[in-house]
């Protein structure tokens, strides 16, 4: 008999690339930019070789090192301009089927210590950390008990098409933060007021992981996918319904906590909502020290430490 899936194991699952042995990352390429030794992303050799490389960069096979050069006075402005023109190159001639061959919202490298971006189906080819938002949405019954609203995603979506969700959730695109992110994706998905989501939706901290592309990402397997998720909630009174606006959700539901868990323990939610759901269920004192034998190693392991910069360097 198979053993059953616990939370721990749905973390695993997200959390997917192996803790760094002293060998791990020296077989994968690092991408650097000019005028800074550290880290920004971590590429695939097989991403390396299939990449129409211009004379913006310079790969070193021995080393293992994509290094983005600077070619004018502003490396903001040549970083910019060198992987714009590469993903222009890469999209004409539809190298890689993550890019869906077309082009995509921008996205920060967030540790770079001048403003860099480039365009978000790209950035797992680079390895490059994603931000994300999520807020969920929740109720409380006239006895305290908390219900929380869970959409399910179209079957048309390309990436995990009808899995459930977080309430709301999305990409920080470059120019935004995360707050930013919420109140707009708030509105566009669940139909609730920005002056409803500024009012009361409230900050909870950040999670971060370090998983793989798998066959629902929608492209390449196996890219290196290191992740930021900004985590908040909202209380709503009785008679707030989150409603779809957009085509990306097919329906809400208001689900009581044990019919979450269940659900989350049968792998129905997209792989990252589970850990937001259970960030939640941590923080509101659903899953604790005493009803969960793996309590210090699951609210661990949602707090990795990450291999790429994700701070301006303070030198």
């Amino acid at each position: 008999m198979s053993r059953k899936t616990n939370c721990l194991d749905l973390i695993k699952n997200c959390d997917s690339f192996p803790e760094d042995d002293g060998k791990l990352y020296s077989s994968f390429y690092k991408l650097l930019l000019p005028n800074d030794p550290r880290a920004h992303g971590f590429m695939l050799p097989s991403t390396v070789e299939k990449m129409p490389w211009t004379s913006d960069f310079a790969i070193d096979h021995v080393a293992r090192k994509v290094q983005v050069l600077d070619t004018g006075s502003d490396p903001s402005v040549a970083s910019i301009s060198a992987f714009q023109k590469l993903i222009d190159s890469a999209i004409d001639q539809d190298i890689f089927s993550i890019l869906h061959g077309q082009h995509s919202e921008m996205y920060r490298i967030i540790g770079a210590n001048y403003p860099v971006r480039l365009e978000r189906f790209a950035s797992s080819l680079f390895g490059i950390i994603s931000r994300g938002a999520h807020l969920t949405a929740y109720t409380r019954s006239t006895s305290g008990d908390i219900r929380i609203w869970v959409p399910r995603r179209s079957a048309h979506m390309f990436t995990y098409p009808g899995m459930l969700d977080s309430t709301v959730a999305g990409g920080v695109k470059a120019e935004d933060s995360p707050f930013d992110c919420i109140v707009h994706e708030a509105d566009e998905e669940a139909s609730l007021s920005e002056e409803l989501v500024r009012r009361d939706a409230k900050s909870c901290g950040v999670l971060t992981y370090m998983g793989m592309s798998d066959p629902g990402s929608g492209g390449e397997q196996g890219l290196v996918c290191p992740d930021l998720v900004y985590t908040f909630d909202i209380e709503l009174e009785d008679g707030v319904v989150p409603k779809p606006r957009d085509d990306e959700v097919q329906e809400f539901y208001l689900w009581d906590v044990e019919t979450v868990k269940q659900a989350m323990l049968r792998s129905e939610f997209k792989p990252n909502c589970a850990l937001v759901m259970i960030d939640f269920f941590i923080r509101h004192g659903i899953i604790r020290e005493d009803n969960e034998e793996d309590f210090v190693e699951i609210a661990t392991r949602l707090h990795r430490k990450m291999p790429i910069a994700t701070a301006p360097s303070k030198d």
